[in-house]
């Protein structure tokens, strides 16, 4: 082989490998490294408001991720939002009687499902739904409140 060949295939092999390491960046970026072999079970909660909640999104109890958020829906029944929630199989022991809540992680950071549990001795099991529930706190509603109740004073 000659020189030009031999710098050619080693580009080719650079180029080969960078677009690999891209790849992987952004698999692990995009959350879908977490998406899980389906073990675990599933819980529901409904919410006025879920703000900027979206699939995948991280459900942690005492800052620990437990699961992630299978499905964002809209029932026309209750007017709320319905979300589904996987929750890893070795955490299996949510009271009955615990507390959902959309937080925002950080200033501008994703919102996630925070799980607050309670004090039952009877545990949350597959396909039962979260009672106790916190909406997303809407900044542009508290911004508004806040200007709207400086204004008639």
């Amino acid at each position: 082989m000659n020189k030009t060949a031999v710098i050619e295939v080693l580009v080719g092999l650079f180029v080969a490998v960078g677009v690999a390491a891209l790849f992987i960046l952004a698999f692990k970026v995009s959350n879908l490294r977490s998406v899980g072999d389906g073990e675990g079970y599933v819980l529901y909660a409904r919410f006025d408001n879920v703000g900027g909640l979206k699939v995948m999104s991280p459900v942690r109890a005492g800052g620990v991720l437990v699961g992630r958020v299978v499905s964002i829906d809209y029932d026309q029944e209750t007017y709320e939002a319905q979300v589904t929630m996987r929750i890893d199989a070795h955490y299996d022991r949510f009271p009955v009687d615990t507390t959902a809540s959309i937080f925002t992680a950080g200033l501008l950071g994703e919102q996630y499902v925070s799980l607050e549990p309670g004090a039952e001795e009877d545990y949350l099991a597959d396909g039962d739904e979260i009672q106790l529930t916190q909406s997303a706190l809407i900044l542009e509603q508290v911004v508004g409140k806040f200007f709207y109740g400086q204004m008639t004073q």
